[in-house]
């Protein structure tokens, strides 16, 4: 006679445990796109080189910094930094200072003597780059380093562009420019200056180049009609700039009136200020709220003593040098209007600061060429409507910054490259943005952002002293350290530690964790406490 029987399960073995058909949902690691890298225009991955910095690492920093950027001291000083404004950490305490480690670690380079990384071997493709400013200096680093032979031709004397004869001294130092150029041309780069390119396909053609990129600066100074006596010295704002790189420095007068309420506005007055100017005052059409300058800038100006005379525009200036302004006032739609009210300033000089065109002389009669708003139409992929000839810059559609110069000329150098294949170059897609709300703060504690030590006021009215100084090491470490590691796992092992049915798996040192989903029933504990955002949940598949 059978007996009958029965199993009994012991509620410790693994067999009892299973919870994976509790699940609706399961959690599932993820990578999301950092604020900073996605509001970056060069494209740098800032929190994978923030992540060697605050582990001491400064070359292996600053050698997946130059992946995107060759000039991180130059940036580090004359970027705006959008990065910051972005940086989910601004929501906690205060943005991280990308912007000045990015500068520490341009500025140790050049200490060190680092180089960059040879080039991949020779492609036998010769291109040509008209422009040695920042976008030309940057598609020339890229195509050198994907093996191409370039060549770049600068009309100017010396390299930079308007980093050189646009931003001052104070803001950049030359040495500095010089050093981080310098280590693009000992790529291999030929750099022809005092070379102007007067018609760009004879030039393609007796080169024998096989693409061309067009990176010309906007130097012509904008102008407006402004009756004036003969007697009356008004002058644009990019001569007196480029000036300042010359052996005569211009002559402006104790008193001087510029016109605008751009960077450029600013910095001219200022640099008025250290040529002995005892009163340097800009007049400007419209509010502060509406200038087009960047608010930091304002401060540092008004900190040096430059006037500014608000919603007031210049209507003549006299042979004496009396210039007579307009009190404005702005409408219900907030665009300034002319009041009827006068008043009369004295100057020895005005120099305007309106904005600035590019001299697209060399495109003159070449087919497919398509120019509106004084600046070049481009395709998505950065080449003009002719053939082999691509663009980017101050001459395309677009903000006219070192980072977006920058970041066209990585952009370029890509598809030029891909187009001399005869292939087209697609950009891997992004990952969604990781936005503060993923983020679980708890787990961070306050950190003040590091301030930049500042030259006293009087040296920087009267010298060309650097304005603004740099970290020191202690405090680059501390700074790449406040990064929150936005979207993405950095092995911290709060979901292996508050995860109830162990299951998470960790896989070793830089391999970061997995999930066994036979014991995980769903919670969602570790995508709640996971600091960085980098766990999701996701319905179960049916």
């Amino acid at each position: 006679m059978n007996k009958p029987f029965a199993i009994t399960l012991d509620v410790g073995s693994s067999l009892a445990n299973l919870t994976g058909s509790w699940r609706t949902s399961r959690p599932v690691y993820l990578d999301r796109l950092p604020p900073c890298n996605n509001a970056c225009p060069a494209g740098e991955n800032i929190q994978g080189w923030l992540f060697h910095a605050e582990s001491g690492d400064y070359q292996a920093a600053w050698r997946e910094l130059v992946k995107n950027n060759p000039l991180p001291a130059v940036m580090g000083r004359v970027c705006y930094h959008p990065c910051e404004s972005s940086c989910n950490r601004g929501q906690f305490d205060a943005a991280v200072g990308i912007n000045s480690v990015e500068r520490f670690l341009g500025d140790e380079a050049i200490k060190m003597g680092w180089k960059f990384d040879a080039p991949l071997p020779a492609t036998g493709k010769k291109i040509l780059i008209v422009g040695a400013g920042p976008s030309g200096l940057s598609a020339a680093y890229h195509l050198a380093r994907l093996g191409h032979q370039v060549t770049i031709c600068d009309a100017g004397p010396y390299a930079g562009g308007m980093m050189r004869f646009g931003i001052p001294k104070y803001r950049l130092p030359r040495e500095i420019l010089d050093a981080e150029i310098q280590r693009i041309l000992d790529l291999g780069v030929t750099l022809k200056l005092n070379t102007k390119i007067d018609n760009i396909l004879d030039s393609m053609k007796s080169g024998g180049f096989d693409a061309t990129f067009l990176a010309v600066g906007a130097h012509i100074g904008k102008r407006t009609y402004i009756p004036a006596g003969a007697a009356a010295k008004v002058m644009d704002a990019v001569s007196v700039l480029r000036s300042m790189e010359g052996e005569e420095l211009p002559m402006l007068g104790r008193r001087v009136v510029v016109y605008g309420g751009g960077n450029t506005a600013l910095d001219v007055a200022r640099t008025a200020k250290r040529l002995g100017a005892t009163e340097a005052m800009i007049v400007y059409r419209r509010t502060r709220e509406k200038m087009p300058a960047h608010d930091f800038e304002v401060e540092e100006a008004l900190q040096e003593g430059i006037l500014i005379k608000w919603l007031s525009t210049i209507k003549n200036v006299s042979d004496q040098g009396s210039i007579t302004i307009e009190k404005m006032q702005l409408d219900e739609k907030g665009f300034p209007q002319a009041t009827g009210e006068f008043e009369t300033l004295e100057s020895d000089s005005l120099v305007l600061a309106l904005g600035q065109d590019v001299d697209l002389s060399l495109l003159n009669d070449v087919p497919g060429m398509e120019i509106k708003d004084g600046v070049v139409q481009v395709s998505p992929n950065m080449m003009t409507g002719h053939p082999g000839i691509f663009a980017g810059g101050d001459m395309v559609p677009s903000e006219r910054t070192v980072t977006v110069g920058v970041g066209h000329g990585k952009k370029a150098a890509r598809h030029i490259d891909a187009w001399l294949k005869g292939e087209n170059y697609v950009a891997a897609p992004k990952h969604e943005l990781a936005a503060y709300e993923k983020l679980n703060p708890w787990y961070y504690t306050d950190a003040p952002k590091t301030v930049l030590p500042m030259l006293d006021e009087l040296r920087r009215q009267s010298t060309f002293e650097e304005v603004l100084g740099g970290l020191d090491e202690s405090n680059a470490l501390f700074e790449a350290r406040r990064c929150m590691s936005c979207g993405n796992c950095f092995e911290c092992d709060n979901c292996y530690g508050v995860c109830p049915d162990n299951a998470v798996i960790k896989l070793g040192y830089g391999k970061r964790f997995k999930f066994n989903y036979d014991y995980c029933k769903g919670c969602g504990i570790c995508v709640s406490e996971c600091p960085c955002g980098a766990i999701k949940m996701e319905l179960e598949q049916i």
